[in-house]
């Protein structure tokens, strides 16, 4: 397919739903912000107030409008309710590769089948819809707990990035690096992502 930023593209499943982030899911996920600000305690420019939220939404859609980054806010079915939101970036469709991140769930959905969900939805749409050749992932460094989560569906480590970023206290961070490839998405990755979730959402 030929993909299109300014396409809205709905990805989902038994468990999950992934559709385009608009200006009117503030209110879908303010409660996240006012409550749970420590959910972007890693990384600098994330919506932990009200006001940054506002901004968050914002960017991510006017970066969509450049198309370099396509945002999604993710509803959990199995909760019947808005769980975070997720993103590709950095697409580069020439380059056949783009970057799946800015992803955040509220406290009530971690340690859940939700992430593993939505990974295979992005990365079954990137792979086998736009027929990209790399997917990559980023994280503070510090941030064992994502990291975690990305190995856990396939992710392989590439490096580091040295003083790459900040995070939400201004502190210069490093940040790791990893992907996925096309050839170990079919050979492995999907397959065994896909059994994760079937045998718990079964």
């Amino acid at each position: 397919m030929n993909f299109n930023c300014k396409e809205d593209y709905i990805l989902e499943n038994d468990v999950v739903r992934l559709q385009p982030l608009q200006n009117s899911d503030f209110e879908k996920l303010v409660a996240f912000s006012i409550n749970e600000p420590e959910l972007w305690s890693y990384n600098a420019n994330g919506p932990d107030s009200p006001e940054h939220l506002k901004k968050y939404i914002e960017k991510a859609l006017s970066q969509r409008e450049k198309l370099v980054e396509y945002p999604f806010i993710v509803f959990d079915k199995t909760k019947n309710k808005f769980a975070g939101s997720t993103r590709f970036y950095n697409i580069n469709l020439e380059a056949k590769h783009l970057e799946i991140g800015f992803t955040w769930y509220g406290k009530e959905f971690q340690g859940t089948l939700l992430n593993k969900n939505c990974k295979y939805l992005l990365l079954e749409f990137a792979f086998e819809k736009m027929n990209l050749e790399r997917v990559g992932f980023r994280a503070n460094n510090l941030n064992q707990r994502s990291i975690n989560a990305m190995k856990s569906i396939g992710c392989i480590e590439e490096g580091i990035l040295r003083n790459f970023n900040t995070d939400a206290k201004g502190n210069r961070i490093d940040a790791i690096v990893l992907s996925i490839l096309k050839n170990e998405w079919f050979t492995s990755v999907k397959n065994n992502l896909k059994n994760r979730i079937s045998n718990t959402n079964s």
